[in-house]
């Protein structure tokens, strides 16, 4: 066991990742050296991964409130009113770190974790997403950690019995040192049932529920507000182990429990496990708690404070109990053959007490460990943008068909079949929309509607322009959503970046910050949870820029929407919002011409706004038979994805340089079908709203044809598209 009176070296401090001048401040707060356990309750609260020290700044200036919020950043998760007495409640978080050095278990309990968030807001988790980022695939350490990550994923969410409805994969050899795991949950409460972490009253029972706490995962929260260096092997011991089946059991437990009226406040044991819970369910109301670690369950022997403590076991609650429930809420985690037992209590002393053996171990003053923690005003460079490329300036394809066969075939166009097919789609029986298309969708059980859930983000365009990237992944994240035909309600961020203190990282982060606010506004599309996932670098290099989106729409009725297949042979296919001029940090620059530079397209909200919302005007009166938003790759690749889900061929015309019009990514378009006899009303109400449309082409056939450039059969691309993931997974 490990003693309490621990000499506090600078390398001890340092190694808690604490800076000189937090240790000196720690001293003034205190006004005595801390004991070990202490110290460790700072790590844990004072590290980026809790204190969002260096981007708090920037986070209060996101919108963050809307006529449908009901509970914005702050708690486990954001909760927004979709009518009728309900509301969703979702939220974005990463496990970044823990997933590059054990893929499983990073991945696993990173989906555990966002579960839990959920849930403990007293909702039932209905939808899960991903979005994962690994290096090149050629990397010697890429295919592992693809394996591992996506098994992970799986394996927590399959058995936990929520539907993955949707997600993203990349690659770029910036990843190469850091992948990215970030996990989406969504769940579904009555909106005026709603559970809070805020704890409220004197001298009542603070109990922990659900697994016993092991030494796993101790130090997790710090390892993850560091870069990453020759000692990651040394790490290993910082990542949890996470067991489904027990979150299951949880999940029953608590709900049923809600249900009785015990629970005062509630709060999901995550990053720096009972510590974090502890001190934020305090320091949110303004009370003291005092814990007796001797009541804590725990499944290893001799574990001392400091392990209980910091320990990141999983499947853990803390709470805030009325004392007249305690029997029947017992009585409930014993029938689930869980763990229920008195920890502590709530005090008026606004000091957070730790007591082990018959010895106090920590006695420090609440507020400031929690919601006072240090605020950075990072020193920050404005990011250096990328010059506008001519389409001029840019070279044609040798073959047009084979530059399409290419973008729709390789490591970041291919299908993501061989992922999602591991990961259950359909449970619960509600999945309308099932991952590969622009957004998933589910129907809210028991009644017509339906929602619609999307993550994106281009980091490609973050790194050419932090402004208009972080813009264009609000704006493709809502284009998403609306093209099945939702209405955007409310977003939650992924912010996954490199090192803070590097004042050019910092600038990246305030860029992308400040696009995702001006989009967020300008789209009606609140953010209302999420989280900041700092130092993913390895030996100085830096990922790209990640802000990664995660949005949901609502659907009044869910058998009211769209696909992104072309559904008959002889519609008309229609482009709104323009043709393809700018090629600029385009897929077609970066893998057919091996170029990675120019500015990003520039993303006008406004005209984005006015024709996403015709769009979900014509969805919604069923007068479209398909639609599909142009991202990456243009318009080349939005038909042939249309093509390729539908088996269905088509034959268009373009005009202007043919490789601009075919893979230029202008933002805010869409790719539209309709059926003949509604073309001309379409067209005339289109064109009534201001709004820029042009017709290209028919459905039909078996071959995509661009008249005058390309002629490739549906089949070929088809194969292309679905070949290279599986067969990159089972290369030797």
């Amino acid at each position: 066991m490990i003693p309490n009176d621990i000499k506090i070296t600078p390398e001890l401090i340092a190694s808690h990742g604490l800076k000189p001048d937090e240790y000196d401040r720690i001293l003034e707060l205190i006004g005595r050296e801390p004991s070990f356990t202490e110290l460790g309750i700072f790590s844990a609260m004072w590290n980026e991964h809790c204190s969002y020290k260096s981007s708090k700044k920037w986070l209060k200036t996101l919108p963050t409130e809307g006529p449908r919020v009901l509970q914005g950043p702050g708690e486990n998760a954001g909760v927004v009113d979709i009518g009728d007495g309900q509301a969703v409640v979702f939220k974005m978080e990463s496990h970044n770190h823990p997933s590059y050095i054990e893929p499983y278990q990073g991945a696993a309990t990173g989906v555990g974790g966002i579960l839990r968030d959920v849930f403990t807001m007293g909702a039932r988790p209905v939808a899960a997403m991903n979005a994962l980022r690994f290096g090149e695939p050629d990397h010697p350490r890429t295919r592992h950690l693809v394996s591992g990550v996506v098994s992970g994923v799986g394996g927590y969410g399959n058995s936990f019995g929520v539907p993955t409805v949707g997600g993203e994969v990349e690659f770029h050899a910036r990843y190469n040192g850091n992948c990215l795991v970030n996990a989406f949950a969504a769940g579904l409460a009555d909106s005026d049932k709603i559970f809070l972490a805020k704890a409220e009253g004197v001298g009542l029972p603070v109990v922990y529920l659900g697994a016993k706490t092991g030494r796993d995962g101790v130090g997790g929260a710090t390892m993850a507000s560091a870069e990453f260096d020759d000692t990651i092997d040394e790490k290993r011991p910082t990542v949890q182990v996470g067991d489904p089946f027990t979150e299951k059991c949880l999940l029953e437990a608590c709900l049923e429990l809600m249900e009785t009226g015990a629970v005062i406040a509630i709060q999901d044991m995550g990053a720096a496990g009972l510590t974090c819970s502890a001190v934020e369910m305090g320091a949110s109301g303004d009370l003291g708690i005092e814990l007796n670690l001797d009541q804590v369950p725990v499944r290893e022997e001799r574990m001392s404070a400091y392990e209980m403590m910091l320990s990141e076991s999983q499947e853990r609650m803390l709470m805030v109990l009325r004392p007249e429930k305690e029997a029947e809420a017992e009585a409930i985690f014993k029938k689930w053959d869980l763990d229920f037992a008195i920890v502590g209590v709530t005090t008026d002393t606004l000091r957070f007490v730790v007591k082990h053996q018959g010895e106090t171990v920590a006695d420090l003053p609440i507020k400031e460990l929690g919601d006072e923690a240090p605020e950075y005003d990072r020193p920050w460079i404005e990011p250096q943008k990328r010059p506008v490329l001519a389409a001029d300036d840019i070279a044609e394809p040798d073959d047009y068909a084979e530059a399409l066969t290419t973008l729709v075939g390789n490591a970041n166009g291919s299908s993501r079949r061989w992922v999602y097919e591991q990961y259950d789609t359909l449970i619960q029986g509600n999945t309308a929309a099932t991952p590969g298309g622009d957004a998933g969708v589910i129907r809210v059980d028991g009644t017509r509607k339906g929602l619609a859930f999307s993550v994106d983000v281009t980091p490609r365009y973050c790194e050419a322009d932090a402004f208009e990237g972080g813009k264009q992944a609000v704006a493709e994240v809502w284009r998403n959503l609306t093209a099945v035909g939702s209405e955007p309600l409310a977003a939650t961020d992924n912010l996954n970046f490199g090192n803070p203190e590097r004042p050019e990282i910092m600038g990246q982060f305030v860029g992308c910050i400040k696009g995702i606010g001006e989009a967020c506004r300008e789209l009606d599309f609140p953010i209302v949870s999420g989280n900041v996932s700092l130092y993913n670098e390895t030996h100085g290099e830096a990922i790209l820029p990640t802000p990664a989106i995660g949005g949901v729409g609502l659907l009044p009725d869910v058998t009211v929407r769209a696909g992104a297949a072309f559904a008959n042979e002889g519609d008309v296919i229609l482009v709104i919002g323009g043709r393809g001029t700018h090629l600029g940090a385009s897929q077609y620059l970066s893998d057919i011409l091996g170029r990675e530079e120019g500015a990003p397209p520039p993303v006008d909200l406004v005209a984005e706004k006015r024709r996403g919302t015709l769009v979900r005007q014509l969805i919604g009166a069923a007068r479209l038979t398909g639609v599909h938003d142009i991202s990456s790759g243009g318009l080349g690749v939005a038909l042939a994805e249309m093509a390729m889900a539908s088996g269905i061929g088509a034959s268009v015309e373009i005009d202007g340089p043919a490789h601009a019009a075919l893979f230029g990514e202008d933002q805010g378009r869409y790719v539209v079908t309709v059926s003949p006899d509604r073309l001309d009303a379409v067209l005339e109400d289109i064109v009534d709203a201001g709004i820029e449309v042009e017709r290209i082409g028919t459905t039909g056939g078996t071959d995509l044809t661009v008249q005058g450039v390309l002629t490739i059969s549906v089949a070929n691309l088809k194969k292309a598209h679905e070949t290279w993931f599986p067969d990159y997974m089972t290369a030797v």
